[in-house]
C-alpha cells in the first residue's frame, strides 16, 4: 500500500509511502541547508530553445519527452534542470561578489524510459533532489564538490542505509568527473564493482579491469581460413571448431561520431562502450548498423574480423597475453584460425575496453585485489566545469571587470528511489524493516481487543506517553484477530511494536518487539515512560550496530 501503479513507470504515492518520502526530503533539506545550499523550485515544463542552446535537444535521446503547445512551440518534460538553472543564474548574477551560489530543489522529473522496472527504482516519473553550484574558478568548484560529497555521506548515513561512494561515468549530464552513491540493494538500477582488498569501487560502466599479464611472444601456426557454415555467434564458432570461447576474439564495429571503429575483446567478454567513448573523446558511440558493418568489413553481421581492416582497430589489453586466436574472416560463413594479433593484424592500440563482469574470474583491482559485483542505487554528483556555462553564455565579471565563465557542478539524489532502496535493503521473509529515521511511524501499538475497555484505555495511555516523547504512533485498533495484526505489523515494518492485550496487562506488562532483531520483551504497565525510553534506546543501539 505504499504506492499504486497508474501507468508503466508512473505511480500514485499512497499515504504511508508519502510519509516516508517526506522524511527522506526532510533529511535532505536539513543537510543541504547545513552545507550552505538554498532551496528553490523550477518548472517541470521546459522550453526547447534552452536545450537547443546547450546542444542536448538532439543528443539526449528518446528519454526526453518532447511535445508542442497550442502555439506549435516545442517543450519537454524535464528529466533534469541544468539548462533551466543555468538560464536562471545567467540572468541574476553579474559580479564575482554574487558567487558562489548553491541552489537546489526537490521536484518531480520525467524520463521516458524504454523499460521502466523495479517499481520506483526505475520509474518514468519520480521525485529527485537536484542541486547546482556556480563558482568563479575550479578551486571553488572543487570545494563545492567535496561539500556535496560530505553532505551526501551524512544524508545516506542518517537515512540508515548501507551505501558506497564510487567513481562513475558522467553520461548524458556531461562533465569530466563524477561520483555515485550506491545504496546496496539486490534490485538496484546500476551495478558497481568493489574491491575485496581496498576501498576502491566504481560503477561497472566506469570500473577499471586491470590486466596484469605479460605480452605474448610465443607466436602460433600460420593463419588459416576455415569454413564455418551457419556459425554466427561466438558459442557457435567455438563449438564448430572445437576451441574454448576464450580463444575466439569478437570484432565489434561501432559507429563513433559517424565513423566506423573496430573493437576487439575476448569471446567471453563484453565491450564497454562508455570506455570506448571516453578513450576516443567521442560524443556518440553506438553499435554500427548492418550498412556500416558491410562498408567497413565487406561482410554481413556476424563475420567481422580484424585482419585486413582499413578502419581503426582497438583491442582490449587482455588480448595482448594470448595468441592462436580465432577471428571472423570478413566473409560469410568463413573464419580465420591461428591468428596472432601482432603478426597478422594492424592494431591501433590496446586499452582497457571490456565491461567488468558480474561473474567469472580475473577481475582485478589496481591494488591486485579481486573485484566483486554488487547491485546498487545511486545519488550522483558531477563536476561540470564550463560545459553549460560556455554553451549558454553564463558569465560574471571578475575583480578586473573581465567577463568569465562560471564553473558549475551538479548534484542529484533520487528520493523515490531511496524509498524503494530502503525496502530492498531492509526486509525479511515477514516484510519491511524500516530504519527509524525514515519509518512512516516510529512505532505501532497493537490493540489486540478493542472491545475490552481496560485494554483500550491502557493503549490510549501508552499512545499519549509515546506522543509526549515526540514519537509518531500508528494504532492498530481494527476488529481483527491478533494473528492478523501480528502479521501486518511485521509487514509494515515500524521499528518498535507495543502489544496491548489482556493477557499481558493481567501480568502488569505491555509486550514489546524490536522489528530489526525480532527480540521480544516487556515494559511495566505501571511505569510506561521509563520502559519506553529503555526500549527505544535498545532499538536505536541495534540499528547503530547494523550500520557499523
Amino acid at each position: 500500500g505504499l504506492c499504486k501503479r497508474l501507468a508503466a513507470g508512473v505511480y500514485n504515492i499512497m499515504p504511508m509511502g508519502l510519509r516516508i518520502q517526506k522524511k527522506l526530503e526532510t533529511i535532505i533539506r536539513e543537510e543541504m541547508d547545513a552545507a550552505g545550499a538554498i532551496e528553490l523550485s523550477m518548472p517541470i515544463v521546459q522550453p526547447a530553445e534552452l536545450w537547443m542552446e546547450s546542444g542536448r535537444w538532439n543528443k539526449y535521446g528518446p528519454e526526453l519527452l518532447r511535445f508542442k503547445d497550442r502555439n506549435d512551440r516545442d517543450y519537454c518534460l524535464g528529466p533534469t534542470h541544468e539548462e533551466v538553472m543555468t538560464d536562471l543564474l545567467r540572468g541574476e548574477v553579474r559580479s564575482y561578489k554574487q558567487l558562489p551560489a548553491r541552489p537546489y530543489q526537490i521536484q518531480t522529473k520525467f524520463r521516458d524510459e524504454i523499460r521502466p522496472r523495479f517499481g520506483l527504482m526505475r520509474g518514468r516519473e519520480f521525485i529527485m533532489k537536484d542541486g547546482y553550484s556556480f563558482d568563479c574558478d575550479d578551486e571553488g568548484a572543487s570545494r563545492a564538490f567535496q561539500d556535496s560529497s560530505d553532505a551526501y555521506n551524512r544524508i545516506f548515513t542518517r537515512m540508515g542505509l548501507r551505501y558506497r561512494e564510487v567513481d562513475a561515468d558522467s553520461g548524458s549530464i556531461g562533465g569530466k568527473f563524477s561520483h555515485e552513491f550506491h545504496v546496496l540493494a539486490e534490485a538496484g538500477e546500476d551495478t558497481i564493482a568493489s574491491c575485496t582488498s581496498c576501498r576502491y569501487a566504481a560503477n561497472i560502466e566506469r570500473c577499471e579491469v586491470v590486466w596484469k599479464g605479460e605480452k605474448n611472444t610465443a607466436g602460433c601456426a600460420p593463419m588459416e581460413k576455415v569454413a564455418t557454415p551457419g556459425a554466427h555467434t561466438v558459442a557457435d564458432v567455438a563449438r564448430f571448431l572445437g576451441v574454448p570461447v576464450e580463444q575466439v576474439v569478437k570484432t565489434m564495429i561501432f559507429n563513433v561520431d559517424g565513423k566506423p571503429v573496430a573493437i576487439l575483446v575476448r569471446g567471453d567478454r563484453q565491450v564497454n562502450d562508455v570506455k570506448v567513448k571516453n578513450m576516443l573523446g567521442a560524443e556518440m558511440v553506438d553499435l554500427a548498423d548492418e550498412k556500416m558493418v558491410r562498408a567497413a568489413t565487406g561482410s554481413p553481421l556476424g563475420f567481422a574480423g580484424p585482419v585486413g581492416l582499413s578502419v581503426p582497430v582497438y583491442a582490449d589489453s587482455e588480448l595482448m597475453g594470448g595468441t592462436d586466436y580465432v577471428v571472423g574472416a570478413n566473409e560469410k560463413d568463413e573464419h580465420l584460425k591461428h591468428v596472432d594479433l601482432f603478426r597478422d593484424c594492424r592494431i591501433t592500440d590496446f586499452h582497457d575496453l571490456r565491461l567488468a563482469q558480474r561473474t567469472g574470474r580475473g577481475r582485478r583491482c589496481r591494488c591486485g585485489g579481486l573485484l566483486r559485483p554488487d547491485d546498487g542505487l545511486c545519488g550522483h554528483i558531477f563536476k561540470l566545469g564550463t560545459k553549460y556555462s560556455k554553451a549558454m553564455h553564463c558569465t560574471y565579471l571578475d575583480e578586473n571587470g573581465k567577463e568569465q565563465y562560471m564553473v558549475m557542478g551538479c548534484y542529484g539524489i533520487g528520493v523515490s528511489r531511496a524509498l524503494a532502496a530502503a525496502i530492498e535493503q531492509n526486509h525479511d521473509d515477514n516484510g519491511i524493516i524500516f530504519p527509524p529515521a525514515i519509518a512512516p511511524f516510529d512505532c505501532e501499538i497493537l490493540l489486540l481487543d478493542p472491545s475490552d475497555e481496560a485494554t483500550a484505555a491502557k493503549a490510549g495511555e501508552l499512545e499519549k506517553e509515546l506522543e509526549a516523547m515526540g514519537l509518531e504512533v500508528l494504532v492498530d485498533d481494527r476488529a481483527e484477530r491478533p494473528g492478523i495484526k501480528f502479521k501486518d505489523a511485521d509487514l509494515l515494518g515500524m521499528p518498535m511494536q507495543f502489544i496491548c492485550g489482556a493477557k499481558g496487562l493481567g501480568k502488569g506488562v505491555v509486550e514489546t518487539k524490536n522489528r530489526l532483531t525480532g527480540e521480544k520483551g516487556t515494559i511495566p504497565a505501571a511505569d510506561l515512560a521509563a520502559g519506553i525510553r529503555s526500549f527505544r534506546d535498545a532499538v536505536s543501539a541495534s540499528w547503530k550496530a547494523r550500520q557499523n
